[in-house]
């Protein structure tokens, strides 16, 4: 038992609470019923639904988490690696400072993508019954888009210019248990007919894939943002671990600071 409240106040949690002997979380006792019985990405998933999750519902999660941990020298990652070189001694900083680049241009289209697929299914109602529905909707979708003058989120790869490997083997695991639901099916959608208004082909990408099949699993949209920097503090770790090995960063800075050119301040830029 807790200890009862004080002065009347009161703050109810399902997730955690301890005693002297013992740590409960999710309603399980810790040691007995969830450690070497429970994976990280199944207990993250619970965590937020308050449900277990069932085998085929990780193996999709998990397969997200995986695919979103690390891309190399992206940007989050060369900001971890500076904030390491100038602190080492912090590793929670370099940690954090690559998780806060985490924003509209990289990992945030997991989300956006996600709550793009779910407000044109909300709007929609009963989603298509064959292919020629679901390519009908998208092609509305994706011309309302053009026409607001705003991007269809998870279109497009700076390196990936013609398939991004991971949404095909997303899609794929997705369809072996049985979870490629709406969102993932509109995504495809949106892959077939995109062309036909855009003018230009496109590749769907993994950050886009991820957010649809995020979304098929129940989890708020508004959270998968959240879901991509999990899996990216991984991968963020082990860049740290690296830069310890081998480290770049001091190179980074020094080509940098090296190719630096001073231009006097012009006022006509200003305005």
């Amino acid at each position: 038992m807790t200890e009862p409240a004080v002065d009347g106040l009161s703050f109810p949690t399902s997730l955690g609470t301890s005693t002297a002997d013992e740590i409960r979380l999710l309603g399980q006792n810790l040691t007995e019923d969830l450690m070497g019985h429970v994976g990280f990405g199944e207990l993250a998933f619970w965590l937020v639904t308050l449900r277990r999750p069932t085998p085929q519902e990780t193996r999709v999660f998990e397969a997200v988490l995986v695919a979103l941990a690390d891309h190399g020298f992206t940007p989050t990652a060369i900001a971890a690696r500076l904030t390491y070189l100038s602190a080492p001694d912090s590793l929670q900083g370099a940690l954090a400072s690559g998780l806060l680049g985490g924003g509209s241009r990289f990992l945030g289209v997991t989300e956006d993508c996600g709550q793009f697929l779910h407000a044109v299914l909300h709007e929609h109602g009963d989603p298509p019954s064959d292919d020629d529905g679901w390519d009908a909707l998208a092609r509305d979708a994706v011309r309302r888009e053009r026409e607001a003058g705003r991007y269809v989120p998870g279109l497009g790869h700076p390196v990936h210019k013609v398939l991004d490997p991971r949404t095909p083997r997303l899609i794929a695991i997705a369809e072996e248990e049985g979870l490629r639901g709406p969102h993932l099916r509109l995504f495809e959608a949106i892959g077939r007919t995109h062309e036909e208004i855009l003018g230009r082909r496109l590749p769907l990408n993994g950050a886009g894939v991820c957010g649809a099949a995020l979304a098929d699993l129940g989890l708020p949209v508004e959270l998968l943002r959240g879901f991509a920097l999990l899996a990216r503090a991984a991968g963020l770790l082990g860049q740290l671990a690296e830069e310890a090995r081998r480290p770049i960063g001091m190179d980074a800075y020094l080509a940098v600071d090296r190719n630096a050119v001073y231009v006097e301040p012009d006022p006509a830029e200003e305005s």
